[in-house]
């Protein structure tokens, strides 16, 4: 039986603000409504999101327009880097990826490692692939926490990978059972759906 859950990176969102309450900008609201117009012809039976704004904030159109309400789940927030509503700096930010993907279970004070964030993320993408077995479910997330759910299933979804990410991206994941048989880029940068 096949389960496809679709990765939903965030759109942009302002640089400034509360990791958890920031939104998007103008560019990341336009880019909302192209994800909707690629996804609400998936047949799409259930819309998760992180708990942060700007991620419910890609979804909720879709959601909204599928008659479904986004279920926000705590443990599919972005990883936490450092006290939770600190932004780090891009160039901090690359420094510190490149120790967390060499290091799992590196973590900066008040923070969580690679590890960590993946153990909590992947039990709710599990109890969402039992849950909706054989159906079609849209996750609302983030870089870093997206890379290393898909990383569980295939080491190959590494830090390069999320470098070539796009703000926002839709990754389709095929599974049979639990098992990854296939992922598939939806976004491409012109914000139309990938052919390839």
């Amino acid at each position: 039986m096949r389960t496809f859950i679709y990765m939903v990176r965030h759109g942009d969102s302002p640089k400034v603000g509360n990791e958890r309450t920031r939104g998007l900008s103008e560019e990341g609201n336009k880019d909302a409504q192209r994800i909707t117009n690629i996804l609400k012809k998936e047949s799409i039976d259930a819309v998760f999101s992180s708990p942060y704004k700007r991620s419910i904030l890609t979804v909720q159109d879709l959601a909204d327009q599928l008659g479904h309400k986004v279920s926000v789940v705590e443990d599919l927030k972005e990883r936490i880097f450092t006290v939770e509503d600190k932004r780090l700096s891009d160039e901090e930010l690359l420094t510190f990826l490149n120790k967390s993907f060499s290091e799992p279970n590196f973590a900066l004070p008040g923070g969580e490692s690679n590890k960590d964030c993946q153990t909590r993320a992947i039990k709710t993408l599990k109890e969402i692939l039992n849950t909706y077995r054989g159906q079609k479910v849209v996750v609302g997330t983030h870089g870093a926490v997206m890379t290393l759910m898909m990383s569980y299933f295939d080491r190959k979804y590494d830090l390069e990978f999320l470098l070539h990410t796009s703000k926002p991206d839709i990754y389709r994941m095929e599974f049979n059972e639990r098992e990854l048989v296939a992922v598939n880029r939806l976004w491409n940068s012109h914000g139309g759906l990938n052919r390839a």
